[in-house]
């Protein structure tokens, strides 16, 4: 009897002692009615596992808000499960009716609860279309670009603070620097930001990038807030500028939330030991590659303080799923860029890629393949037949191969077979490989890579417009790295990119020569935005041995004759090698950079070197 009266008081302090449990977070923030990506939300906090789960629709009542009835018809239950860890509950929900509900858990005679939001669908957000072929992309690094408000440089609870002293640190970039900057990004002829991810990234060192994310669903306040990133996003919207928002599946930050306590150890892809990505893209395809060196492609982590998500977990799948269509559909976004696609599982990244097309079918997301050869890369584009029948369902990707052969054209006089704009030739040659030429997207360069200023040879500026021509005519989506518009050069290379990616130069601290290359920016892509001949044109191209390009975007009403010489010397156009494409239209045409008029059926047409004529022709 002694021994039951123990037991029984020790039951009873154990149960007494057991904490009440608790919900900090729910994920999604809150939903929308009428999508079609079914809701699973994840909640966490302290012991939810087995809860009871019951929704009242909350009624407002003055200060204060009431619930009303024992369950709600507007948001229901269909399903719950746990996760191996016990402070997390994942939850089923058929959305019917927009309104404010109150979520209840029950676990004996201990309750917790959060409200929960479900918003009318914004009419029309099904249909919104993506950028593509008609915009021009500017490229912004989320923390130097603009330091638009100093007040949140530092900020306690953020581990680093702003420091414009170490290179490799926090400068105070924010969304405010965007919003401050939007004329003059419009005044480029952009059409459409991507910027680098302004989520949470808590690392205490090198968090300035962004890429390593500590919460999902909240920006940094060193760059803002969730409602200012919706601000800026209309703001953009009135001057007809598109927002693509920079997000990350395959990894987050070491100081993400949940990695204290992650919902399951599958959760992310655990070793023994750090491993790292082999880089090796071309595990994903290869019929020789081994199972180790496939799975250690996308499960291998990108570096140490940024662990490996699996999306082979369906219920990181289902959450990853809906953070990209809560961010469209909370901030409006016009498109997505994932980062290190390739890296990710690739058929749960295909799954996912798909989801948000299914919700958003005109909508359009980039994915950064960053390999070459073209083949290498095609793989990845949507609607490419490959062998295995994989499909990334990605409307667009990085054009790498061309980004190289422009790069590599320019940094050296070009002599030597094979060299110079040759090489350009050559990588736009390989455009059969892909399944929509215009969905791809074309640069010079990036924020992970040296500035076109700071490769071509002797960083002549003259050569830098050159580049600057091909990438405002030819077929494709062109994206400006920020800077690049002012002949931008890296501060100090031998630091690495972190000097590359410097403040934008305001007021007097561009020269006469950085306003020279913005004019040339200006000209030649506030033309482009009104061409659809460059937007959706089939290509024509001619190659001569002498360090001289040609090509015409042309269709059946008119069409734009690029020539350009990268050579040091004067090059007379072999007019007569185009009969072909030229005898269909009228050869006299207006030059875009210089507005000086060109007879194209003449034979003595002579262009100095390291120039390049744009000759608009019509029928």
């Amino acid at each position: 009897m002694r021994k039951q009266f123990l037991l029984a008081i020790a039951l009873f302090g154990a149960f007494s002692l057991q904490a009440k449990p608790r919900i900090d977070r729910a994920e999604p923030l809150c939903w929308w009615t009428e999508m079609n990506c079914p809701l699973t939300l994840m909640l966490q906090g302290e012991d939810l596992a087995d809860a009871q789960v019951t929704i009242q629709r909350l009624e407002a009542k003055g200060e204060r808000r009431e619930a009303k009835g024992d369950e709600a018809k507007g948001l229901v239950v269909t399903g719950q499960h746990n996760a191996e860890s016990k402070n997390y509950l994942f939850v089923d929900l058929a959305v019917n009716e927009p309104g404010t509900y109150c979520i209840t858990l029950k676990k004996g005679k201990r309750t917790t609860r959060v409200d929960y939001t479900i918003h009318t669908r914004r009419e029309g957000s099904r249909e919104r279309k993506g950028f593509n072929s008609s915009d021009m992309i500017y490229l912004i690094m989320s923390d130097r670009f603009v330091d638009g408000d100093e007040s949140n440089n530092t900020l306690k609870g953020m581990a680093e603070p702003a420091n414009k002293e170490n290179v490799h640190g926090r400068f105070g970039g924010d969304i405010q620097g965007v919003i401050n900057s939007l004329d003059h990004i419009s005044s480029l002829g952009a059409t459409a930001i991507w910027a680098t991810p302004f989520l949470e990234d808590n690392e205490a060192a090198w968090s300035y990038h962004g890429y390593a994310c500590s919460d999902y669903y909240h920006i940094d306040p060193r760059c803002g807030s969730n409602e200012l990133y919706r601000e800026m996003v209309e703001k953009a919207h009135e001057k007809g500028i598109k927002i693509i928002m920079d997000m990350v599946p395959n990894h987050c930050g070491g100081t993400h939330w949940w990695m204290k306590d992650l919902p399951y150890q599958d959760w992310i892809n655990q070793f023994d030991e750090f491993t790292n990505t082999p880089n090796v893209f071309s595990a994903n395809y290869d019929i020789n590659a081994s199972e180790y060196d496939r799975q250690l492609s996308n499960r291998g982590w990108f570096d140490r303080p940024m662990p490996d998500m699996n999306l082979e977990n369906p219920d990181l799948l289902q959450y990853f799923k809906q953070w990209a269509i809560w961010w469209i559909e909370y901030a409006n976004l016009d498109g997505l860029r994932v980062d290190t696609y390739p890296y990710i599982e690739m058929l749960p990244a295909s799954e996912w890629v798909k989801a948000i097309m299914d919700e958003y079918p005109n909508f359009n997301i980039v994915g950064e393949c960053w390999t070459r050869p073209a083949p290498a890369v095609a793989y990845w584009q949507s609607g490419v037949k490959n062998y295995n029948g994989f499909d990334s369902h990605l409307k667009t990707v990085m054009d790498f191969p061309v980004e190289e052969a422009i790069r590599q054209a320019l940094e050296t006089d070009g002599s030597g077979w094979g060299n110079g704009l040759t090489r350009v030739y050559d990588a736009v040659a390989m455009d059969y490989l892909y399944a929509d030429v215009n969905n791809i997207m074309i640069m010079l360069g990036n924020h992970d890579m040296d500035r076109i200023a700071d490769v071509v040879k002797d960083q002549d500026p003259r050569r830098v417009k050159l580049a600057t021509t091909m990438l405002a005519t030819m077929r494709g989506i062109p994206q400006v790295f920020y800077g690049d518009e002012y002949g931008m050069k890296s501060a100090d290379r031998s630091l690495g990119h972190s000097t590359l990616r410097m403040p934008l130069p305001l007021g007097e601290e561009v020269t006469a020569e950085m306003q020279d290359m913005c004019d040339y920016h200006t000209r030649l892509f506030q033309w482009r935005k009104g061409e659809s001949v460059i937007h959706t044109g089939k290509t024509m191209h001619f190659i001569t041995r002498d360090n001289t390009y040609a090509y015409f975007r042309y269709n059946d009403n008119e069409a734009v004759f690029v020539y350009l010489n990268a050579s040091e010397e004067n090059r007379t156009i072999p007019t007569a090698h185009y009969a072909e494409i030229l005898g269909k239209y009228n050869p006299v045409g207006e030059d875009v950079i210089t507005g000086k008029t060109y007879d194209l059926s003449q034979k003595d047409i002579v262009i100095p070197g390291l120039t390049s004529i744009v000759v608009k022709l019509s029928k």
